[in-house]
C-alpha cells in the first residue's frame, strides 16, 4: 500500500454498529420468532424495530438508538437479550459486543506494529513435512509458511510483503479463483473473517485501507462486505484443482495463539490412503522453500 497508514480513515464503529443490527434484524422473519405473519403488508424486509425491541424486553426507543449507533451504557444483559431475540452466532454476538462496548476509546490510532512470528513456530511449521501450513496474522496477512504451503497456494515468496494477504489474493488474484472448486464459499468466508476483524479493530488503518482498495477492484467483495456476516476461522474442508495434480479434497484446522497478538496456525490435511494424500504427496515432493518476510 501506498503511502503513510495513519493517513488512511478508519472505520466508524456507530456505523458499523447500526449496519449490523439492520441487517441481522432484516434477515429474520415473522414466523422465525412466532409471530403470525398476518394483516397489513409489511413495507421493511424483516421484523419491525418495535417487534425485535418487544422480543429483547427494551423498549422501542432504547433499541431505535441503539440501532442509529449509539451504544453508549448499554449493559452487557441487553446486549444478551438482543443477541438472543436476533438468534446471533456465537461469533455474531461477540462482534455485536466489540462493536457496542469497545473495550477503549483512542483519540488516534496507533501505527500498526510490524507483525514477528516466533522462531519456535517457523521451527514448527519446517517440521510439518507432508502437510500445507502457514502462520496467518492481522487482516488475513501470511506472515510465514512451510514448503507444502508453498507448493500448493503457491511461490509466496516470490510476491511482495503486501501481496501476501488472503483477502487480496482472494479476491485480486485470477490464479487462486481457479484454484478453490467452490471460490464463492471461500470468497464468504474470507469477508465474514475480515468483518469480525474490524469489530475487534476498528481503528486499524491499514484494515481500512485494505477494504477500501478492495471495494474499488472487486464488486463481489463489496457486496459481500456490505452483507455485515461475521464468521470466526476454525475448520472446514476445502476441494480445490491444482494445475499440477489436479483435484483435491483437504480439511483444515485453524489454532489461535493467544500469545502471539492475533496469530493463527493453518493446517491443511486429506483422508488418509485417498487420492488427495497422494496428491499431496506428490506436491509435497515438489515443494517450494519458502521465502520468510
Amino acid at each position: 500500500m501506498d503511502g503513510n497508514p495513519d493517513d488512511s480513515p478508519t472505520l466508524d464503529r456507530r456505523a458499523e454498529l447500526s449496519e449490523f443490527l439492520r441487517t441481522r434484524r432484516a434477515r429474520l422473519k415473522p414466523e422465525d420468532v412466532g409471530i403470525p405473519s398476518i394483516g397489513r403488508a409489511r413495507r421493511v424486509p424483516g421484523l419491525r424495530r418495535e417487534e425485535l425491541a418487544q422480543l429483547a424486553g427494551v423498549s422501542v426507543a432504547y433499541y431505535t438508538r441503539l440501532e442509529q449507533g449509539n451504544g453508549r451504557n448499554v449493559s452487557a444483559e441487553v446486549l444478551d437479550a438482543i443477541a438472543r431475540a436476533l438468534q446471533l452466532t456465537d461469533a455474531e454476538h461477540a462482534h455485536l459486543v466489540h462493536l457496542a462496548r469497545p473495550t477503549q476509546t483512542r483519540r488516534k490510532s496507533p501505527a500498526p506494529r510490524r507483525q514477528h512470528v516466533r522462531p519456535a513456530l517457523r521451527h514448527l511449521l519446517d517440521s510439518m513435512e507432508g502437510v500445507p501450513a502457514y502462520i496467518g496474522g492481522a487482516r488475513s496477512d501470511i506472515l510465514a509458511w512451510n514448503r507444502t504451503a508453498a507448493a500448493l497456494f503457491g511461490d509466496w515468496g516470490k510476491m511482495a510483503p503486501a501481496e501476501r494477504n488472503w483477502a487480496r489474493l482472494t479476491f485480486l488474484n485470477p490464479d487462486y479463483r481457479e484454484l478453490f472448486l467452490n471460490w464463492e464459499s471461500k470468497a464468504s468466508d474470507m469477508v465474514s473473517y475480515l468483518r469480525l476483524y474490524a469489530g475487534r479493530n476498528p481503528e486499524d488503518p491499514e484494515l481500512s485501507a485494505l477494504v477500501g482498495e478492495l471495494s474499488v477492484k472487486s464488486e463481489q467483495f463489496r457486496k459481500l462486505w456490505a452483507t455485515h456476516d461475521v464468521k470466526e476461522k476454525g475448520h472446514g474442508v476445502k476441494r480445490m484443482r491444482h494445475p499440477l495434480v489436479g483435484e483435491l479434497t483437504l480439511s483444515y484446522e485453524t489454532l489461535h495463539l493467544p500469545d502471539d497478538d492475533g496469530q493463527f496456525l493453518s493446517v491443511y490435511h486429506a483422508e488418509p490412503d485417498s487420492e488427495s494424500a497422494e496428491a499431496l504427496r506428490m506436491l509435497a515432493s515438489w515443494g517450494v522453500d519458502p521465502v520468510p518476510r
